[in-house]
């Protein structure tokens, strides 16, 4: 085809706009002398329109904007690589700034193999919110470890990834059903791996994340988590029989401890703190899908049908 772009940049969105402006206008800083590429906007339902926002970067951006009734960021992130034009899909939300060298990393690694599911570095923007600190140190953690070979359940998290869009249509997209918005990351790195496909770390490809959080906030981050992982692992484990418990006892303990390599004594007492106190919401948050996954697995089974799977 003749409109053909190398890579399509998708970023759902909802009720955000100046965190969208942001992200925004770090793509517009992006190094991309050597490759053309588009942006896809995918508005999830905001309440605001977002349509002299997105016209204000038509002149330097190949820019687009679709608007879907709320349906969560996986069905976004799927509207947008549904009518996505380039050979790759880039993906990264809109509380996240890309360095400027981001995007013409992940394509010169995806041109050299495109069977690799990509995903970069997720670095804290908000570094005097002791929460966003919290929430991107356990991400920081998990993404170190997955890097190792004895992680059992490796993933990215969706706001800094890149694949072929072939690839990413033909294992079938974002799961939607999940509750709470959450681990389709890893649902979809499961069946990418299932297909014979890899996953491959590049530390080197930096978004950072404005993820501006209370203590109320971050407990519930980690709690729908909780809940959206237990669903991951109940439909992974009725579709391959795999084992439920991922990870072994030493992936937790080092977790917690993890704190304890920081340079101040006080950072490193709150930060264990609050280290604890989410995996004690993500523990509560799989306890209670747990107790509702009888009730509503035939209605998330339909969904699926319908949707992605």
């Amino acid at each position: 085809m003749a409109d053909t772009l190398t890579v399509s940049i998708v970023v759902p969105t909802f009720a955000r706009p100046a965190q969208l402006r942001r992200c925004l206008d770090g793509i517009a800083r992006l190094e991309a002398a050597t490759f053309s590429f588009e942006v896809i906007v995918v508005d999830d339902g905001g309440p605001e329109p977002l349509d002299t926002l997105i016209e204000s970067y038509a002149d330097g951006l190949d820019i687009r904007l679709i608007r879907q009734s709320r349906a969560g960021p996986a069905a976004a992130r799927n509207a947008g690589a549904d009518l996505a034009r380039g050979v790759f899909l880039a993906f990264i939300d809109d509380d996240c700034t890309p360095a400027p060298d981001w995007l013409s990393t992940l394509v010169r690694e995806l041109e050299r193999d495109d069977r690799r599911l990509l995903g970069g570095r997720v670095e804290n923007a908000l570094i005097e919110n002791p929460y966003s600190t919290a929430s991107e140190h356990i991400s920081g953690f998990v993404y170190e470890y997955n890097r190792t070979a004895g992680a059992r359940e490796p993933f990215f998290t969706t706001n800094n990834i890149a694949l072929a869009a072939d690839l990413f249509r033909a294992v079938g997209g974002f799961e939607t059903s999940i509750p709470s918005a959450t681990a389709e990351d890893k649902e979809f790195c499961h069946r990418w791996v299932a297909h014979g496909l890899a996953l491959t770390h590049v530390p080197s490809v930096v978004v950072h994340h404005a993820h501006e959080l209370t203590f109320a906030r971050f407990l519930r981050q980690h709690f729908d988590y909780g809940r959206g992982i237990l669903t991951f692992r109940l439909i992974r484990r009725r579709r391959a029989g795999s084992p439920f418990v991922p990870e072994p006892l030493k992936f937790y303990t080092d977790l917690v401890l993890s704190p304890m390599h920081r340079p101040s004594s006080v950072g490193r007492l709150r930060l264990t703190a609050l280290v604890v106190a989410a995996q004690l919401a993500t523990l509560v948050g799989a306890l209670r899908e747990a107790l509702t996954w009888p009730w509503s697995i035939r209605a998330r089974d339909a969904n699926r049908r319908v949707g992605r799977t």
